[in-house]
């Protein structure tokens, strides 16, 4: 999959994804949750999505205070946190079918431009069930994540 990113937009969100990236951080990670026709997630340092990072940073969003008119539509690229806004670390979640009421309320801070069939891949694949967080049956691993920078 390939995602162009919004620094202009988002750029404390951009920052942290970029410098966990060139981390190594993410790589050999897997999406650990799936939810058709919503969201994939990953970046959690256990495959778990109820571990985060370490650290976390201002959510980039309007119910924070923060400007941000990306919307969560098919390929958003966003920050996953808890419940409190500013708990955004290493996850992040990429919309599968627009998600519109997560504008506002999620830091989205890129868009898909290229992969819609990995997106509708991994969308597909089965899981335990919602009461057990949309874990998938087998993990689909990021191999690895690079920055790339138009020149």
């Amino acid at each position: 999959m390939v995602f162009e990113l919004y620094p202009g937009l988002a750029p404390v969100t951009v920052k942290n994804f970029v410098d966990t990236v060139n981390s190594g951080f993410y790589n050999g990670l897997a999406w650990c949750r799936i939810v058709k026709d919503y969201v994939i997630q990953a970046g959690s340092p256990d495959n778990d999505i109820m571990t985060d990072s370490e650290w976390h940073i201002k959510g980039e969003f309007a119910e924070n205070g923060v400007p941000n008119p990306i919307p969560h539509k098919r390929g958003a690229l966003s920050m996953a946190r808890d419940d409190a806004y500013d708990t955004a670390g290493t996850q992040f979640f990429v919309v599968h079918k627009d998600a519109h009421k997560l504008d506002g309320r999620y830091a989205a801070f890129g868009q898909l431009v290229s992969g819609f069939e990995v997106l509708d891949r991994i969308a597909d694949l089965p899981t335990h069930g919602p009461e057990s967080w949309n874990k998938p049956l087998e993990m689909p691993v990021m191999t690895s994540i690079r920055i790339e920078t138009e020149e």
